[in-house]
């Protein structure tokens, strides 16, 4: 019964540090999977700002063709285009703030991996020394559970440690609410820079 024990304590603290390995894997993938949304924005954010500049040009190109019309359609892009720019970085700075998240949790649970470590080699270490005639067989089994709660104890740490994370999403009104400020803002935006546009060019 006593060999029993001792066989199951280590094969569970095993089996702790595997899982172990396997959360920090999937969290270093989440991270990866992060930083790569992140260049991807940041790529995307600056071919949109290339492009919004150059629609400058293509106004006052038209308006000098007297084509308002045109101007107008060239301001209207830009103001999408720079509307995106604003949204790119809206989710670079959430995949910075995530990746650093991310980064945490992996530095944590390596830690707690590196104590579960330890113990499973306290323990090895207390069999090896009771092989030798320590002192005796009911000591050591008492102290393989002790270290085997401590283990899974500070593996459950680090797994709580990942958390789920949420966003708070509005409600459908709310939104359909806010996209009609945002049309009548690109609409005031868009008849102020073809105005301007208008007066650099008759001056």
């Amino acid at each position: 019964m006593d060999r029993m024990e001792k066989a199951g304590g280590d094969a569970v603290m095993r089996e702790a540090i595997r899982e172990a390995d396997r959360a920090i894997d999937e969290v270093k993938a989440e991270l990866e999977a992060t930083m790569a949304r992140r260049l991807q924005a940041a790529r995307q954010q600056k071919m949109f700002t290339e492009r919004a500049e150059q629609l400058t040009a293509k106004a006052k190109f038209a308006i000098s063709q007297g084509r308002d019309d045109l101007a107008e359609a060239a301001l209207s892009r830009q103001v999408d285009f720079e509307l995106q720019t604003k949204k790119l970085e809206a989710v670079q700075q959430q995949a910075r703030e995530e990746e650093q998240r991310f980064e945490g949790c992996v530095t944590a649970l390596n830690a707690r991996k590196r104590q579960m470590e330890d113990a499973l080699e306290a323990y090895l270490m207390s069999r090896r020394e009771a092989a030798l005639g320590g002192d005796g067989p009911t000591r050591p089994s008492r102290s393989a559970e002790k270290r085997v709660d401590a283990a899974e104890q500070a593996f459950d740490r680090a797994m709580a440690g990942i958390g789920g994370v949420g966003f708070a999403r509005a409600d459908a009104d709310t939104i359909n609410r806010v996209a009609e400020i945002d049309g009548m803002q690109k609409s005031a935006t868009i008849a102020e820079r073809l105005a301007a546009l208008k007066a650099e060019h008759a001056a």
